[in-house]
């Protein structure tokens, strides 16, 4: 967190990376909420890291802000650990109900989610309160179409999970699946975000900042960017979800990943859609773009996480 970054003593961020989300711990006296529990592979470390937060507090509810496996995946988990009852926005309900891994976005991009319950559901325009303050629940849709962020007017603080980050805003998956415009509800989204009274911003991923304009301004211009270049767009995510595969399995053989881009539905739909590549030929860009970007390297026929 920068120094200028100052949130109430009521708030505590545990600031994960970008394989497990952000967990945001919110205490009222006693009783405390999490947002958000992370990735399933990380589910132990998170539960270790809550019982050194709560300090000893009882851990009343999981609220989630949307439905990505990376920010969900820790819930069956913390939810054993710790016997607390679980939220999640309205619009999830089905996909968490019915576990539909295709709608939940599992499958879809090979990720992993332990299947738990959601004691409750939260609509946008209600309210919630958390770490002695009254949030409210706004809709978010673009990155997740069922996204909510939360909002306390009086302290100026927005809880935006995905929908705004310092740099950007998580992958807009309906646009690259063809499944909806997630543009033009990221687009909306940031217009509403943009209206609110925010001094400080606390991200899905990355540390929580108080350069709100400069961070919609690189946002909105993302968005144009993607507009204009579905390509762009596609690239990113491909890109993006594969950094985040290899965090998870740390490598993966070279020779295996033409056949993998071919047979995941999230790079198979990107590649027909945006870019009209063969199998082979996006996978030797997405390995030079990789090591370009210093987050993998070749090492003995095999891509390896750095």
């Amino acid at each position: 967190m920068s120094a200028a970054a100052k949130l109430p003593a009521t708030i505590a961020v545990l600031e994960r990376g970008w394989l497990s989300s952000n967990n945001v711990v919110l205490f009222d006296d006693s009783q405390a909420t999490l947002i958000d529990s992370g990735y399933v592979s990380h589910a132990a470390q998170t539960v270790a890291l809550l019982h050194r937060t709560l300090d000893g507090r009882r851990l009343g509810r999981l609220i989630n802000t949307h439905s990505h496996s990376d920010h969900i995946g820790g819930n069956a988990a913390v939810q054993r650990a710790f016997a607390c009852a679980i939220t999640v926005p309205a619009g999830m309900a089905g996909a968490v109900a019915e576990w539909d891994e295709a709608a939940l976005l599992l499958s879809t991009a090979e990720q992993a989610g332990e299947r738990f319950h959601a004691d409750r559901l939260l609509a946008a325009g209600e309210t919630v309160e958390m770490g002695e303050l009254t949030w409210q629940a706004l809709e978010a849709p673009g990155h997740d179409m069922d996204a909510l962020v939360f909002h306390n007017p009086d302290r100026r603080i927005l809880i935006s999970g995905d929908a705004l980050w310092r740099d950007g805003f998580g992958i807009l998956f309906a646009d690259v699946l063809g499944t909806g415009d997630g543009i033009g509800a990221a687009r909306r989204t940031l217009e509403a975000i943009a209206r609110l009274p925010v001094d400080v911003v606390i991200p899905g991923h990355g540390a929580p900042f108080v350069e709100f304009d400069d961070a919609l301004a690189r946002a909105f211009a993302r968005l144009k960017a993607f507009e204009e270049d579905g390509a762009r767009m596609a690239r990113n995510a491909i890109r993006a979800c594969m950094t985040f595969s290899l965090l998870d399995l740390r490598s993966i053989a070279l020779d295996e990943l033409p056949e993998h881009l071919a047979r995941v539905p999230l790079y198979r739909e990107a590649n027909a859609r945006f870019l009209g590549q063969s199998p082979s030929a996006l996978a030797d860009w997405l390995v030079a773009e990789l090591s370009r970007a210093g987050v993998a390297r070749r090492e003995g026929g095999r891509l390896v996480a750095v």
